[in-house]
């Protein structure tokens, strides 16, 4: 797996935010809550500038949501979406090359470093960012910065 073990101090700024949110386990949450978000996709493509593909995840109680970031607050959106003004803030970055297939066991291993190096975590969201396109690089080419959020 190839996954940055150093982290690095980023600034997420504030985000129009259209997602799909589940609760309870991740694992079929997480699926379920992409499979939803694409099938709206064009929906909410139609009327706004998709920016970029990140997730938003808490750990306990678990909230998993999958969405988009668009360029305004939308005048309106197909049932089964929200909208927030994410307010962003400081992140500890680490950043995954390679197939989503190792999301999981990623995400696993930044919890696990920073339990280990103590870091100051704040109590907002974590972020999963989709920095590339899976139709468009090859599955061991996909970008995914985890960023955990720090006081």
């Amino acid at each position: 797996m190839n996954l940055t073990q150093s982290q690095e101090v980023v600034v997420w700024p504030q985000t129009h935010y259209v997602y799909v949110e589940r609760r309870g386990p991740f694992m079929p949450n997480a699926q379920q809550a992409w499979m939803e978000m694409h099938r709206l996709l064009p929906e909410v493509a139609a009327g706004n500038e998709i920016r970029a593909f990140f997730s938003l995840y808490r750990m306990s109680p678990p909230v998993y949501r999958a969405g988009v970031s668009v360029a305004v607050k939308p005048a309106a959106l197909p049932a089964g979406l929200s909208y927030e003004l994410f307010e962003g803030g400081r992140y500890e970055r680490f950043t995954l090359v390679g197939p989503y297939t190792q999301m999981a066991e990623a995400s696993g291993k930044v919890w696990q470093l920073a339990a280990e190096q103590k870091f100051a975590l704040g109590d907002g969201f974590a972020i999963e960012h989709y920095v590339n396109n899976p139709q468009t690089a090859a599955a061991e080419e996909l970008i995914t910065e985890i960023l955990l959020p720090v006081e």
